[in-house]
């Protein structure tokens, strides 16, 4: 069972599963849905502080290295640049919708680059990153166990 959780608390903070993937894997593993819930919540908000205050010079410093570093860092800010121009008019609702609409490309990870783009401070763009991830973890959790399929 520990591993289980060890698996869910890995995959709810890497970039593209987050809870959105953790959240059915840990159900389908037996795990109780209130407690992993949590856990996929926390989880995969603890990147998120780091990815708005660092990822600027990381991404500077894979594009100086070159090579399929500099070509990962191209990527990633094309993806964020994709969304700038959506979320820079609605700023915090922009940021929450991003975040808490569980569709691919979307989630904390894709939330923290946007904000960090936009320049949103981190006191700022954590709550409605946070409120994001609470409604789109709330969303995962009611499809999987059937609820939402039921109304």
């Amino acid at each position: 069972m520990a591993h289980n959780i060890l698996v869910c608390a890995l995959l709810a903070m890497a970039p593209v599963v987050e809870l959105r993937g953790a959240l059915p894997a840990g159900l389908a593993m037996g795990i109780p849905a209130l407690p992993l819930y949590l856990l996929c919540v926390v989880c995969n908000l603890i990147p998120v502080p780091f990815i708005i205050v660092f990822i600027r010079r990381v991404l500077g410093w894979m594009a100086r290295r070159g090579g399929k570093l500099g070509k990962i860092a191209a990527f990633v800010e094309r993806h964020a640049h994709k969304k700038l121009e959506i979320y820079r008019k609605y700023e915090m609702l922009g940021l929450f919708i991003l975040v808490a609409i569980p569709l691919p490309g979307t989630g904390a990870w894709t939330g923290a680059l946007v904000a960090a783009f936009l320049d949103i401070r981190l006191r700022h763009a954590l709550p409605a990153i946070t409120l994001g991830v609470l409604i789109a973890g709330s969303i995962v959790t009611l499809m999987t166990l059937g609820v939402i399929h039921l109304l």
